[in-house]
Parts: structure tokens; sequence; C-alpha cells
């Protein structure tokens, strides 16, 4: 095992290591469990959170794409009110740290599921999904406009005030991916995350028709790891104090210390754990490797090594 000191800080939130899942890969964490003790990750941050229950997107929602996959699931889930009553506690019954991701179809939304989480024990941070459709405004993503971003983010600082830090989600289907960062920090984000799935279709070359129930989905894989890599190094470099949490086609060390290099603090592995659910446990402990090959005893001094 290697020396390297692997704990981190996600704004004011510590965490032992730097591995995390990705929002939506592994519901509250039940799947994984059974293939490795949830404690040897960072943080499990659970499936995006909605205030009522939600049946989701028509099937089929998941088709292979090269070097990844499209998902239109929907954001499925069972309501704040089961997670709270059997979700969350199971998680924090493992012992493993909670990100508890949150979405909402509406501004008000937001403040209703922050209210409902303020004073809830145990969690660490909280993400919060604004890439995810605003039915307020057309079915544009809030993530997508300036405005719509900032009111969320203000909404959710209002209402849980300073008792968790708040990351902001973030989508990469932006011209400028950094004016939307400068806004949710604005607005109080403590920290990003970065990046939510690509738009992307698929036509089934016989039928000539969307592959996909919803025709769109979410693109995620190792084919959107460059750009989470831009995306990470654009916005650390306007904003080097702001902690990142980076994610998109990491299914190795090596691509972890990518994230890592461009400026993230932590990493969440999504899409490989389908293929290989040990692969969380794996990239970390590849990921210490290689910092240590690089001649570093802590993480904290690789992060953002790409801009000096």
């Amino acid at each position: 095992m290697s020396d390297v000191d692997l704990s981190t800080e996600l704004a004011y939130a510590k965490f032992e290591n730097p591995i995390f899942t990705a929002s939506g890969c592994a519901s509250s964490g039940k799947e994984l469990a059974q293939f490795f003790p949830l404690t040897e990750l960072g943080a499990m941050v659970t499936k995006s959170i909605m205030l009522r229950p939600r049946s989701g997107r028509a099937t089929p929602r998941m088709a292979e794409t090269p070097s990844g996959m499209l998902n239109s699931i929907g954001l499925q889930g069972p309501g704040i009110d089961l997670f709270l009553e059997e979700d969350l506690p199971w998680l924090l019954n493992t012992g493993a740290r909670a990100v508890v991701s949150i979405a909402g179809e509406s501004v008000d939304e937001y403040g209703a599921l922050s209210r409902r989480l303020r004073g809830v024990k145990g969690i660490s941070a909280i993400e919060v999904n604004i890439s995810c459709p605003n039915v307020e405004n057309r079915g544009l993503v809030f993530a997508c406009d300036q405005a719509s971003a900032r009111a969320v983010i203000e909404t959710v600082r209002i209402n849980i005030g300073g008792e968790y830090p708040i990351i902001a989600k973030l989508s990469p289907d932006v011209t400028d991916i950094s004016l939307i960062a400068g806004e949710v920090i604005n607005a109080g984000a403590d920290g990003l995350a970065l990046i939510n799935t690509l738009l992307g279709m698929v036509i089934d070359s016989e039928t000539l028709k969307p592959v996909l129930g919803g025709k769109t989905g979410g693109l995620s894989g190792p084919a959107i790891r460059p750009v989470a890599v831009r995306a990470i190094y654009q916005v650390h470099a306007k904003y080097p104090k702001i902690p990142i949490l980076g994610m998109g086609g990491v299914t190795s060390g090596g691509d972890a210390l990518q994230l890592i290099a461009a400026g993230a603090s932590a990493v969440s592995v999504g899409t490989a754990s389908f293929g290989d659910p040990l692969a969380p446990v794996r990239i970390k402990e590849e990921l210490a490797s290689l910092l240590e090959g690089h001649g570093f005893s802590r993480i904290r001094d690789a992060i953002g090594v790409a801009h000096v």
C-alpha cells in the first residue's frame, strides 16, 4: 500500500480519500456494498433526490455508444420522504460519508428540499444538481442559464444556511462554463461538481428512429473525459480557491490524476462501475501509486499542478 496522504477537502468538509461515487450510478450504495465496504471511498454521492416520487422517462432508457453510453432515466426515485426514512439511514449506518444530491423542477422545489434536509445528522455535503429541466422556463436547464443557476443556489443557501457545504453540479452544454460557475459561486456555492453528462442522441440504423424512449439522453463514459478535463482546468484557472469535485469518464487512476492535475480536489467514478463494480476501489489504489511515482507525498500538492 502507498504511504501517500489521500485526505482531501471540499469546502469545509474533510474526506479520507478523493474517490467518490457519481450521483445516479450507485443509488444510495446498496448495490456496491455487496462488492466492498463503502467506507473504502471518500464518500457516496446519492442519486439525485426530488421532492416527490418520480417514475422517470419512457423506456428504452439506456444505449451503448462508442466509449460510453447514453442514459435517459429521468431522475426516477422514491422522493425525499422515503429517502430520509430508509435510504439515508441505511447509508449512514454503513459508516460511509454521504453527499446528498438534490434536484428540482422549480426554484421553489429546491428550497423545499433544502428545508427538509436542514438538521438531518450525518450529511457531509449537499450536491445541488441544476443540470435538469426547469419547467418554470420552457424546459430550460437551470445550469445553462446564468440567472436560473444563481436563483437556485441562492434559494438553497437561504434554506440550508451554513449547515452543509453546497456543491453546485454544472452542465457542460454551455458556451462558457466559467460564467455559470461565477454565478453560482457568487450565489453562495462552496464548491462545484464538474461535469454532468453531455446531451446526446442515437438513431437506430435499421428503424431510423431514436433508440431512447425519451429521444435524447446524457452521454457519459471515457468519450467525455477530455471535456471534463477542459472544463475543470478552465474553472480552476479562473477560480483557483473554489474546490471542485471532478467527474466524467474516469476508468483508471491515470484518468483521475488528469482531473486532479486540472484542478479537482476529489473525483467521482460513475459509468465505470457498471462494467466493474470494484472500479472505484481499484482507481483509488492506482491513483495513490501514481502520485507516489510522481513524487507526491500527499494529494493536496497535486491539485491543479497542471497550471504551474
